[in-house]
């Protein structure tokens, strides 16, 4: 395979692992952007993100860079940035990129705009609408965790877009050795399940932190499982999906793995932290914090019943007892299993 030209928009932890594994491994050769000139500056001088991504050395064919016009002739542009932050980097790329050709784009962005609930591919489609410029637009997603990854341990992972076409050639173009990817049609379903599984497993922390045990966590991530269907299906998805590694192996690694962000907001909260106290204290803040409250309102909007998720919006945002919202839970009416 030959190497390719490739861009990363984003030098957070998983933009970070995303260009050093395909640059390692992969042997590509990758410009990572950082919006930050300073942190670009360091980098390049000491090859590796003690800021994002501790301990993990940046390989050779890897160069940083604060100066994102140097990622216009991209052979697929990766945008790692977090959702709030998608359709200004998306905006400003746009600007400095000349037409013509069709931009190849793949957002490893897991989430939705809170103001709009637009998801990453809605928003991709928006801004290249306004800038007149066509977008083959692809999403990558599934369980991976950002320090194993640049680590080189075995992952898979999923690659969806509406164009077959495409899905395949990002697929062929950007798998490794040990990076398996496979192709899906299912943008919606892809890009659902990356987002809603991040407050389920906020869920997950808390439960674990209150020590409930494996019987109420097992639990958790089932009936987790099911709101994100539900989800999904009614914006449009593949209900096989959301039994994929987009939707039930991200869903199981972010809830019950040691380096899940979310998880840990969870046991936080479970501790007696307010969420102030908890995103006070880093700069890297779970994305499900966020989502949360966007996805309690795509689900309202879509008539969608998600009741993990609004206890968990009502435990971080508004100061309801984390041991009151499971037993709410435990408590609702009994029905069938099988009801989406």
């Amino acid at each position: 395979m030959s190497a390719r030209r490739i861009g990363v928009l984003g030098a957070g932890s998983f933009g970070t692992a995303l260009a050093a594994h395909l640059a390692g491994i992969g042997g590509h050769r990758v410009k990572l952007w950082a919006r930050s000139g300073e942190l670009a500056a360091r980098l390049a001088a000491e090859r590796t993100n003690a800021e994002y991504l501790s301990g993990v050395e940046l390989p050779p064919r890897l160069e940083p860079t604060a100066k994102m016009e140097e990622l216009v002739d991209s052979e697929f542009l990766l945008v790692v940035v977090p959702s709030h932050g998608f359709r200004e980097v998306l905006r400003e790329f746009l600007r400095l990129a000349p037409g013509g050709n069709p931009l190849p784009l793949v957002s490893a962005t897991k989430g939705i705009e809170t103001e709009t609930l637009a998801r990453m591919s809605q928003v991709a489609f928006e801004e290249g609408l306004a800038a007149g410029r066509e977008i083959r637009f692809s999403v990558l997603s599934g369980p991976t965790f950002a320090v194993e990854l640049a680590r080189n341990t075995p992952t898979a992972a999923v690659i969806a877009s509406e164009d077959a076409q495409f899905a395949t050639e990002v697929r062929e173009g950007l798998a490794t050795p040990l990076m398996r990817l496979y192709s899906s049609s299912d943008v919606v379903g892809v890009e659902l399940g990356g987002t809603a599984k991040n407050v389920i497993a906020i869920a997950a922390g808390t439960v674990s932190g209150l020590g409930l045990g494996h019987n109420t966590l097992a639990a958790l991530i089932t009936r987790g499982l099911h709101e994100i269907t539900r989800l999904g299906i009614a914006c449009g998805g593949q209900p096989r999906t959301f039994a994929g590694l987009a939707g039930l192996g991200d869903l199981v690694l972010t809830c019950t793995g040691g380096l899940s962000r979310n998880r840990r907001t969870g046991l936080e909260l479970a501790a007696g932290k307010s969420l102030a106290e908890i995103t006070g204290g880093t700069h890297m803040v779970a994305e499900g914090i966020r989502n949360s409250i966007a996805v309690a309102r795509l689900a309202s909007q879509r008539g969608v019943e998600m009741p993990i998720t609004q206890q968990m919006v009502a435990v971080m945002h508004e100061g309801k007892n984390a041991r009151k919202a499971v037993e709410d839970l435990m408590a609702r009416g009994l029905k069938a299993e099988t009801e989406l």
